[in-house]
């Protein structure tokens, strides 16, 4: 099977050419979609320069910034391959782990699987209450759709790619974790948790969502569920 890694990027300049030697060294049939949403850094210069002359590595850069769920919209539209994969572009997350993370789907037991950083694996200890603003928010999304996950606000969302047929996603910035979530349980996909390693950043080394996107979770979760 072959696999579409969609990356999303904004103000990546740091990370970016790490991330694509990462997901490189990946022995797996695989594309690669970066989408830029407008960086105002160096990330487009060096997108440019490590595309040069790669057919496999497709790229897409926002006139103006939307948001991270649109910048996976427009990644998602340049899919070709059988099974989909979301990866962030700053190191967060390690691409060694996709073998493990497709295997339920190549299996024939799942059609998506979230990589949990809250089931055993090792991750670098951070904020408590970015902890327990995923706890909380993971919960109340399992308790809007019915299921069991532990971490809802993962990254590594994995999925056959045939789902982007059916489902059409609308929110622009981090509201697409709850709208996936709940589109996907709306239509009783199956859904499997494999636990990955984090290693996750500070805001002094870049990391970006707030607890204003916190509170916006909470409505997203509400209104796709009840009203979407």
């Amino acid at each position: 099977m072959k696999l579409s890694v969609v990356i999303p990027v904004y103000n990546e300049e740091s990370t970016i050419e790490e991330i694509v030697k990462r997901v490189d060294a990946i022995r797996i049939e695989k594309e690669i979609i970066i989408v830029d949403d407008f960086s105002t850094d160096a990330t487009r210069e060096k997108l440019k320069e490590i595309t040069k002359n790669r057919s496999d590595i497709k790229v897409s850069y926002h006139h103006k910034n939307r948001g991270k769920g649109a910048a996976l919209r427009t990644g998602f539209e340049h899919v070709t391959g059988d099974i989909v994969i979301i990866q962030d572009a700053d190191l967060e997350y390690d691409p060694k782990e996709y073998k493990r993370l497709i295997g339920p789907i190549t299996d024939g037991v799942a059609d998506v699987v979230y990589g949990s950083r809250f089931l055993g694996g090792p991750h670098r200890v951070l904020f408590f209450w970015h902890y327990l603003g995923n706890r909380f928010l993971t919960l109340l999304s399992n308790i809007m759709n019915n299921i069991n996950l532990t971490d809802m606000e993962t990254c590594y969302k994995v999925f056959k790619s045939e789902i982007l047929k059916e489902l059409r996603f609308k929110s622009n910035r981090f509201g697409f974790e709850p709208e996936f979530t709940a589109k996907i349980s709306k239509k009783k996909y199956r859904i499997y948790e494999i636990p990955i390693s984090y290693y996750g950043r500070t805001y002094e080394e870049g990391k970006k969502i707030g607890w204003k996107d916190g509170v916006v979770a909470i409505f997203y979760i509400v209104w796709y569920r009840l009203f979407n």
